[in-house]
């Protein structure tokens, strides 16, 4: 099968719409009696997967766009109102499709994840660092790999070495990237009980003796480059390509995804988003694996 966008959207649809038939849960909740809506939740996880996918930031121009032009896709197409207020909703929707998508891969049986984090601006003014609603989350921070400063966030980004998402976070801009991967262990706790010897391959940043105990007792090895003052770690040399795969990866979500035009002013609205994006290159490698391509992670395919 070639892939392309409509191959993508009617294979994602139907996957979408059997898993929430077989585990409703996350789907939005809707009275037994009423006006059911037009476009199912199915639709609107494929739609959202498509808007980050052709890059479309604002949704007012993406709504206009698949009105158009992808009526053969979605016949009822919702208004740009509509369409904001029901993707700031289900979040936990767009994380549970993303989950199972990701174990429905070749790549989920990988032994080796990498982890790391990548700045995300929220504003650079003062008066829009104080009167925005992301007071209180969005931080000023310094980013050690660009060697700048910048206010906002960080998502925080478990993914195999073909960069596949398996697990993410997202945190002020300050936030110990330990605790970090701590918190996501805890918060999905079958991820590492499920994976016993898994490898997470990080940076210097993750240190210590305390934090490397207890991944041992999530049953993780831990890989890392030395920090200055210690000897040299086992596997030191094969970190420089490693790592260049992460950031790789961070780049797919900020250049084709638009990641850093995510246009969010409130937390919900942010997050949303980082999920969305998330989503649709999930959803891009999962069907270059199911369809045979070479290359995992290429969005060339999709992008037009």
């Amino acid at each position: 099968m070639t892939p392309d966008l409509d191959s993508l959207a009617t294979a994602l649809h139907v996957k979408t719409d059997d898993l929430l038939k077989e585990s409703s849960h996350p789907a939005s909740w809707r009275p037994a009696v009423g006006i059911a809506p037009r476009l199912t939740d199915a639709e609107l996880v494929t739609l959202a997967v498509l808007q980050a996918l052709l890059g479309f930031p604002s949704e007012r121009r993406w709504i206009r766009r698949a009105t158009a032009h992808l009526r053969h896709l979605f016949p009822y197409p919702p208004g740009q109102f509509g369409y904001n207020r029901r993707l700031r909703k289900p979040a936990d929707l767009i994380a549970h499709v993303n989950r199972l998508l990701v174990t429905d891969t070749s790549l989920w049986a990988e032994s080796v994840w990498i982890v790391d984090s990548t700045p995300l601006e929220c504003g650079r003014s003062r008066e829009n660092a104080e009167r925005s609603d992301l007071v209180g989350w969005a931080e000023y921070g310094y980013c050690a790999s660009h060697s700048r400063y910048f206010r906002g966030l960080r998502p925080h980004l478990v993914c195999t070495l073909h960069g596949l998402p398996v697990a993410f976070a997202l945190t002020g801009a300050k936030a110990d990237e330990r605790q970090t991967l701590l918190g996501i262990l805890h918060a999905d706790p079958d991820l590492a009980r499920s994976r016993p010897g898994q490898t997470l391959i990080a940076d210097r940043h993750h240190y210590g003796r305390a934090f490397e105990h207890e991944l041992a007792q999530w049953r993780l090895h831990l890989l890392r480059t030395a920090r200055e003052g210690e000897p040299e770690r086992a596997g030191g040399g094969l970190f420089k390509p490693l790592r260049q795969t992460i950031e790789s990866v961070n780049q797919t979500f900020k250049a084709p995804l638009d990641l850093e035009r995510h246009h969010g002013r409130t937390q919900g609205g942010v997050m949303v988003r980082v999920l969305q994006r998330a989503l649709a290159l999930t959803s891009a490698i999962w069907h270059n694996d199911h369809t045979g391509q070479p290359a995992m992670r290429s969005l060339t395919a999709y992008d037009h």
